[in-house]
């Protein structure tokens, strides 16, 4: 498939990027701020957030 343009390779690779960052983004963010970890780690790590909104 080389006849293709090279935009049509760039938006492949631009999606194929941007799903990635999104699913490590979610993965992370479900490993760091996860209810199931304990009240004392969220307090260390962030106690300047307020977790009442």
């Amino acid at each position: 498939m080389p006849q293709m343009a090279p935009l049509w390779w760039t938006t492949m690779f631009f999606t194929f990027t941007l799903s990635f960052i999104i699913i490590f983004m979610i993965l992370h963010f479900q490993n760091y701020y996860s209810p199931t970890s304990t009240k004392t780690n969220i307090k260390s790590t962030m106690p300047e957030v307020n977790w009442k909104w």
